[in-house]
This record gives C-alpha cells, sequence and structure tokens, in this order.
C-alpha cells in the first residue's frame, strides 16, 4: 500500500510539471502583462494632477475588442454626414452636438502687457529712471444722476477720486446740447437753440469724511434758459483732472448728465410753478445691516402720524431692507407715504458711511419742488413736539429761515422701568426704553430741516450751502429722541430693569422721562386704524 501511494504521489507530480511545461509560453505573456501594468500604476503616481486617470478613463483599454471599432465608426459615420451637405437627420446632429460638449475650452490668455520703459544712462552718466504708469486708482467722474432746477440751471450729482480733489484741481464745465429742431418750431426759440458752454461751479459736501471717493455737486448755470422749442436736448458734464494724479496729461471725460424731452420740460414747468405737493418730506440716509422690523415699524408708524397726511418718506436701501423689514414699509408704499429706493450698487465705490452724502444730496434735488420743508435725520431717532404745539405751528415759526437745527436728547438703550418685568416684549421700544441721558457740557450732534428751493447742496447734519438764514435756537420748540444703536438689534433692548426717577450708570446719569411712553398708545391705535391688522405679528 505504501509503494502504491509513492507511484501515485510520483504521477501527480509529472502531470503538473507537464502541464505547466505545456503552459509556459501563456505564463509567460500572462506575467509579462501584470509587469506592464504595475509598471504603469507607479509611474501615474508621480504624474501632475492634470494627467491623473480615473478607473473610466482605463475601461476602454480593458474592454470588449469592438468598444475601439465603434466608436471610431461612429466618428467617421459623423464626419462623412457632415461633409455630406444633402443629408441631415437627428442622429447626425447628436453626434455632433455630443462631440463638440466633450471638446476641451479654449485657452484664452491675458492680453500682452503695455511696453515697459526701461531705466537708460545718459552720456554725462547719470542714471534716468522710468516710470510705468498702468491702470486707474479711482475713477475721474461716477454720475448718480442730474436734475433741472429752474429755467437756465441744473444740478449733478456724483463721486470722484478723493485724492484729485484733496491735491488737484480739477474743473468742470457744462454744454447743453439741443436736439435737432424741427420745422414747425417758433423762430425765436431757433436762434437759441445752439450748443452752448458754462462753467460748473462743483461743491464738496461731506466735509472732507470721503474716503477713495468724495462727493461732488456741480452747478451748472446757464446765461440764458435752454431746453426751448419744443425740441428738447442733453446736458453733457465734460470732467477735466487738469493734471491731478498725472501732470503729463490733462484728460477730459464727457458724460451725458441729463437727455432731456419737451415733455419732461412741460412736466417741471408744472411742477416748478405749483404748490408744493407735501407740506413734510423725509430723506433718509442709508439704511444697511440686519436691522430689526420692529422698530422701523414703530418709526414709520409714529412720524407718519405726527407729520401728517400731506407727509412723504423716502427710504434708501443700502442693504439694509431684508424681508422683514419690507414687510414693514410695503403697506405704507401702498398708501402712498413710502418710496423706497435700491441703492445697493453704490456698495462698489468706496465711499463714507454708504455714500450717504450722496443719497441725501440726491434726495434733496430730485423732491426739491415737491416739498414745502424737507428733513434729514436717522430711523433710530424720532422728532417731536411740545404737547402744547403741532408740528405746523413750529414750522410756521421758523418759515422766516431756510435751516433750522434740531436739539438731540439721547436716550437709554437699555434701562427700562421694573414695572414691566415681564410684559415688556409687549410694548414697543420708545414705549419701554424711558431713560434719558442727561449729562450736562457736552456738545452733541444736531438734525436739521430746510425750505429746499432755497438749498443748493446739503450734508448729514446741516448744509452750509444756501440761500437765507439758519437758525440754531429752537430749544423748547422742536427736538429729537435719540434711540443709538436699538435699530440694529434683533432682540429684547430692556437688559436692565430699575425703578427710580433718577440713576447714574457707568459715570452717565439719567433722568425719567415718560412723553414718549405717553403717546405710544394713539400711536398703535393710528397704525390700526390706517393700514390695519397686517403688522401686529412683526418680530424684533
Amino acid at each position: 500500500m505504501k509503494m502504491g501511494s509513492e507511484k501515485e504521489r510520483e504521477k501527480e507530480r509529472k502531470m503538473f510539471v507537464g502541464v505547466v511545461w505545456n503552459c509556459a509560453a501563456e505564463l509567460k505573456y500572462l506575467l509579462t502583462a501584470l509587469l506592464f501594468l504595475c509598471s504603469l500604476v507607479t509611474i501615474l503616481q508621480f504624474l501632475p494632477a492634470r494627467f491623473t486617470f480615473s478607473a473610466s478613463d482605463l475601461r476602454p483599454c480593458i474592454s470588449t475588442p469592438t468598444a475601439p471599432t465603434t466608436t471610431l465608426t461612429s466618428t467617421a459615420a459623423a464626419i462623412s454626414l457632415v461633409e455630406d451637405k444633402n443629408t441631415t437627420t437627428a442622429t447626425t446632429n447628436t453626434t455632433i452636438n455630443n462631440s463638440l460638449d466633450s471638446s476641451p475650452p479654449p485657452v484664452r490668455f491675458p492680453p500682452p502687457p503695455p511696453s515697459v520703459k526701461r531705466d537708460e544712462v545718459l552720456e554725462n552718466g547719470i542714471i534716468k529712471r522710468a516710470f510705468n504708469p498702468i491702470g486707474s486708482a479711482a475713477y475721474n467722474f461716477i454720475l448718480m444722476s442730474a436734475y433741472r432746477g429752474g429755467p437756465n440751471t441744473f444740478a449733478i450729482m456724483g463721486l470722484s477720486s478723493k485724492p484729485l480733489h484733496v491735491f488737484g484741481k480739477p474743473s468742470y464745465q457744462c454744454q447743453w446740447v439741443p436736439n435737432n429742431a424741427r420745422a414747425e418750431d417758433d423762430p425765436e426759440e431757433l436762434q437759441n437753440q445752439e450748443p452752448i458752454l458754462t462753467t460748473g461751479q462743483k461743491i464738496l459736501p461731506d466735509w472732507g469724511y470721503g474716503r477713495v471717493y468724495t462727493v461732488v455737486v456741480v452747478n451748472c448755470t446757464f446765461s440764458s434758459p435752454v431746453g426751448g422749442g419744443n425740441a428738447g436736448g442733453k446736458l453733457l458734464l465734460h470732467a477735466t483732472t487738469n493734471g491731478g494724479g498725472d501732470t503729463n496729461f490733462n484728460s477730459t471725460d464727457t458724460i451725458e448728465a441729463l437727455s432731456e424731452t419737451n415733455e419732461d420740460l412741460q412736466h417741471f414747468n408744472e411742477v416748478f410753478n405749483s404748490k408744493p405737493k407735501y407740506d413734510y418730506l423725509y430723506c433718509g440716509s442709508s439704511l444697511y445691516g440686519n436691522l430689526s422690523p420692529q422698530r422701523v415699524r414703530e418709526w414709520l408708524a409714529y412720524h407718519i402720524r405726527l407729520l401728517g397726511e400731506k407727509s412723504h418718506f423716502v427710504i434708501h436701501d443700502a442693504g439694509g431692507v431684508h424681508e422683514g423689514v419690507m414687510e414693514v414699509l410695503r403697506p405704507w408704499m401702498e398708501k402712498g407715504y413710502v418710496t423706497l429706493h435700491d441703492i445697493r450698487d453704490q456698495e462698489r465705490f468706496d465711499g463714507y458711511y454708504h455714500n450717504q452724502f450722496l443719497v441725501v444730496n440726491d434726495c434733496l434735488h430730485r423732491y426739491r419742488f415737491l416739498a414745502k420743508w424737507m428733513f434729514f435725520f436717522d430711523v433710530d431717532e424720532f422728532v417731536y413736539v411740545p404737547k402744547k404745539s403741532t408740528v405746523k405751528s413750529v414750522l410756521d415759526s421758523l418759515s422766516d429761515y431756510t435751516q433750522f437745527t434740531i436739539e438731540q436728547m439721547p436716550m437709554s438703550n437699555k434701562l427700562c422701568l421694573a414695572e414691566d418685568s415681564g410684559k415688556s416684549y409687549r410694548k414697543w421700544g420708545f414705549e419701554k426704553l424711558v431713560y434719558k441721558d442727561v449729562k450736562r457740557g457736552i456738545r452733541r450732534d444736531r438734525k436739521y430741516a430746510v425750505q429746499p428751493r432755497n438749498v443748493f447742496a446739503t450734508g448729514v447734519h446741516m448744509s452750509q450751502n444756501t440761500v437765507g438764514k439758519t437758525t440754531h435756537k429752537t430749544e423748547g420748540r422742536i427736538m429729537y429722541y435719540h434711540y443709538h444703536g436699538t435699530i440694529a438689534e434683533r432682540r429684547e433692548p430692556c437688559r436692565q430693569m430699575v425703578n427710580t426717577s433718577y440713576l447714574t450708570v457707568d459715570g452717565t446719569p439719567y433722568a425719567l422721562d415718560t412723553y414718549m411712553r405717553e403717546v405710544a398708545g394713539f400711536v398703535k391705535r393710528f397704525e390700526l386704524k390706517v393700514i390695519g391688522s397686517t403688522l401686529q405679528r412683526t418680530r424684533q
């Protein structure tokens, strides 16, 4: 049995060797292929990322032998069908589109750089250094708007490079270019239809607060009325640098500031010669940030009630009118009390405080002949007059002045009465913030109102470009409560509850002032009467 088993094992060994020997050629091919694949994988690890292959890239190499033939046949068929102008089928279009979609996008190279001046050695041995200006640091002029101010005068609002105006002497010329006259025009009018030029008077109203850009108001006053003859015309502004920025160049940019039709002129004349549509118009500064819809709601309802039916509010959205604030504005817009301007594009240009000086000057000239008085203050400030007075009586007493300023009364933005504990969230902001800062000897910012027909340019706290008198002696007649910072807080403002009429917090004395608390109920009822309950669920 032992001898038999040894013979069987010997026989199996010879059989295995025989099989291996007979398949030696196939094994060589297999080992060679494995060695090649391993080498290929090793090389791919050292190639750049753009030469990386995925499994899908290698799939055609290990798929059935008919796959390459099919791809070539399809491509050849597509090419032949394109060349044959008489054969156009859906299959052909699909093949061509697929081949175009799979082609890599064309490589776009940047434009060649400008020629560069090189340093050179002069005959006397001096090395003359070269300077190569490239690009532009700031625009010469950024037009926002232009408005007619009378038969022969216009105002143009824009931004310009601040260094250009601080260190240079740019100048402006205004040109009126009439449109083509018509045969039926009055001959006496036609003689005034030649283009005319005048020197533009620039006003810089932002008190040097500008950043990269400063605000420029250009007044264009021609020697005689322009725009007659039933043809209309264009106002051009020629902005000249006068060597500012580069003394080798005196560049002039021409801007079409205004295009006016005969219908536009007729509409202006109607407004210009009529009684103002509004008694009071509010020009708001730029609104930005995550504003509280509830605070905006309170501010609008209070001031619309205060200023009355013949008032209007112009709001400027620099990013602060999100959906919650828009829901507050919408019912008042539908009632005709509010106009909203989207000015978010001005954020491209780095000016002071979201370009608010530019915005208020645009508002001044846009609505100049539509209002008897124009107010300038912020949405965390509440104007008030004493109980025995009205806004009309106070402003009638100031009618001899072009401008008056308004005294500020700063309020605490966190102190509330202890009796409101647990229910303060149901009260409005100006209803529960009742402690006034009474620290003496501090110069506080003032806000103001103007009769806009007598104002050429304006600012944030007052105008310095008026015709007529200005008074600051308005104490006791008209003031404003300032709830600083509350408009940008989306939370309950009461953070310290107190039960006293006088206290000092962090070195600042505060006194109880309940005037605004007392009028809150009247304001709420007014809102409910005018726009209904649509804003009852407004959130902080």
